[in-house]
């Protein structure tokens, strides 16, 4: 093989993205000494996309203390500063599950601490902001970031508030005049690796709300504040998010930037593939190999298997994918230009056995793919091939 690339997200819970490229580079320098290794470590929009940025295109990271997913207990959070111009968010670094770790309560989690990472970027001279919508533990609809940059919510007692989860009908008028000068000349692009809508069965409320906590009862009354919040919009400001695919993300912040920012959704994968101009990179490689946490069904809706997958197919360059756990639904992968799919689970065993395994079990499986490659493609006859 004469270049290899790597380019997996992370397992979430187990390791990094960076990590996982150290194990299969390892893997490959045993079996193909020579071979030109291209490590890109992605994320799709949740956590780590700003360590994935940094890596595959440098710069710099940029810490700031912000509110926290609940009003009045700051964190630690930060930004990834990529250029002058561009700046990546990671709403899970200021909002993000592992921050309410029991305590979820979607209903009085808030964006706010998104917003003013974006306010802070921007002031200091940022133009492009990436958005990371991963990984949340809110339901806010994006208005807490939006109160942090200057935009008003007011009740019908003319008392301006910052709408949560639970409050989102309280909302009798949006006033997008107050927002920060700073914020009205950046372009906001959404990283979202989920096509659902804001509200209904598929909603952000319905689907995402249990894993931060949500009741059934809570899952219908976050679900009718996001009603009324997108009411609100469409009366204030002239926008209808009820079939935009993707608005749920991150509690329906992908729809809330929208509407209150301008800003477009893109698939994660595909904003990180332009980034480090990938279809570039690929055109002379041998093979890819790719990975995250489980393939299923929901991959194929833009994850990054399959995202990788679809900018190589169109080269001709095989796809393979080393995945944690296999799920149903994942053979429209192939169609998508993915070449073979293997799990690291080899014994069948659960998560909470498996992920303390799972650095050695991925190390084996890239040497039993690497020793089944040396088979059809020896060491050196890649180069003799071309040579002769």
């Amino acid at each position: 093989m004469r270049k290899v690339i790597l380019i997996p997200d992370s397992f979430k819970g187990t390791m990094s993205s960076a990590e996982i490229c150290q194990i299969m580079a390892d893997a490959v320098h045993t079996h193909y000494p020579d071979a030109e290794i291209v490590a890109l470590p992605v994320a799709d929009g949740g956590e780590g996309s700003v360590d994935a940025f940094l890596t595959a295109v440098g710069g710099e990271k940029v810490t700031v203390e912000v509110n926290g997913p609940f009003p009045g207990e700051p964190v630690a959070a930060f930004y990834g500063r990529l250029d002058e111009q561009t700046a990546v968010i990671e709403m899970a670094a200021t909002a993000g599950l592992p921050l309410v770790e029991g305590r979820q309560a979607p209903e009085r989690t808030t964006t706010h601490g998104v917003g003013e990472l974006m306010l802070t970027a921007a002031r200091a001279g940022a133009r492009h902001l990436i958005v990371g919508a991963g990984g949340s533990a809110t339901n806010d609809l994006g208005t807490g970031a939006a109160a942090a940059a200057g935009i008003g919510f007011f009740d019908a007692a003319g008392e301006r508030f910052m709408p949560t989860g639970g409050s989102l009908d309280r909302i009798a008028r949006i006033d997008i005049s107050t927002l920060a000068p700073e914020l009205r000349d950046c372009t906001v692009t959404v990283m979202c690796d989920i096509d659902n809508p804001l509200y209904g069965e598929r909603g952000a409320a319905a689907v995402f709300g249990p894993q931060k906590g949500a009741s059934p009862d809570l899952v219908r009354l976050l679900d009718d504040q996001l009603r009324a919040g997108s009411t609100a919009i469409v009366r204030d400001l002239g926008v209808d998010l009820a079939e935009v695919p993707g608005a749920g993300a991150a509690g329906g912040l992908a729809g809330g930037l929208m509407a209150f920012f301008g800003a477009s959704l893109r698939q994660g994968i595909d904003v990180v593939l332009d980034a480090v101009d990938f279809d570039q990179v690929v055109s002379d490689a041998s093979m890819v190999f790719t990975g995250e946490g489980k393939i299923d069904s929901q991959s194929l809706s833009g994850k990054v298997v399959v995202g990788v997958a679809r900018r190589a197919k169109p080269r001709g360059v095989p796809v393979v994918a080393v995945v944690g756990d296999i799920g149903d639904g994942f053979e429209g992968a192939y169609d998508e230009g993915v070449s073979a799919v293997f799990s690291i689970n080899n014994l069948a065993i659960p998560f909470a056995q498996a992920r303390v395994r799972a650095r050695q079990d991925l190390a084996l499986t890239m040497d039993s793919i690497l020793r089944f490659a040396r088979q059809l493609l020896p060491v050196g006859a890649e180069r003799a091939t071309t040579a002769g």
